[in-house]
């Protein structure tokens, strides 16, 4: 069973196109989205519209959540002031123009998915299993305390925006990085393909180019910050 594994597409419909271009192109058995379908970038209803239309499995992101429920913080971690400033923005932009349909999308998708290949149990959250916004960044005491708790085989998760896999003892942990808004330091998109075989399963991190300029540049036209620009030009956040 190969599955692959999206996330953090915020907005960035030209990213999101060139994946499921390429996972269609790979003839992989299953698509699932963990979730950050909105925010940031421009294109939140095409982005919603073309989730939907490839029947693409989703669990809700806190940017979801956020715009869905109409919710005026969108859960995420600034130091920074600015950027916490710039990120209500794009909050309250991401509000303004999605659609009200495309809204009760997001607020009605589920926190939380376990599925079952192979005999192997795969959960799929967006931050981790005890919050929608928590950060399990790769070895950090957070991952390693949700790993200890963890009764499945497999949890897949997004948020950090950064992909990796890791084993805990017999248990693996799957982040699935972002499609739309990286900080692997390239502007690419990227995404995972986990393959479940009885007896084994490998993990591979899956890197796609596609025309972040024309991302970017739709944010410079636009009244949102133009350092979001810079973060799709560089995969720098």
């Amino acid at each position: 069973m190969k599955i692959a594994v999206i996330a953090d597409v915020h907005s960035n419909i030209y990213a999101l196109d060139a994946v499921v271009n390429d996972i269609k192109e790979k003839n992989l058995d299953l698509t699932v989205c963990v979730g950050d379908l909105v925010g940031y970038a421009t294109f939140p209803n095409e982005v919603i519209d073309l989730i939907r239309k490839e029947n693409i499995l989703t669990v809700m992101g806190n940017y979801d959540d956020a715009v869905g429920n109409i919710r005026f913080i969108c859960g995420c971690e600034y130091p920074d002031p600015k950027d916490a400033e710039n990120a209500t923005k794009s909050l309250m932009w991401s509000i303004e123009n999605t659609s009200e349909e495309n809204k009760e999308f997001l607020a009605n998708l589920p926190k939380e998915m376990t599925l079952t290949f192979e005999g192997k149990t795969i959960t799929f959250v967006h931050g981790s299993p005890r919050q929608l916004n928590e950060y399990l960044k790769e070895d950090s005491k957070e991952a390693k305390e949700v790993m200890e708790q963890f009764t499945g085989d497999i949890l897949v998760c997004g948020h950090t925006h950064k992909p990796y896999y890791k084993m805990y003892e017999d248990k693996m942990l799957v982040n699935s990085g972002s499609v739309g808004k990286s900080k692997t330091g390239s502007p690419n998109a990227n995404y995972v393909i986990i393959d479940i075989k009885e007896d084994d399963v490998t993990v591979d991190i899956v890197e796609v180019a596609y025309d972040f300029e024309k991302t970017a540049k739709a944010i410079e036209e636009s009244v949102l910050p133009n350092e979001f620009a810079e973060i799709i030009r560089t995969g720098r956040a």
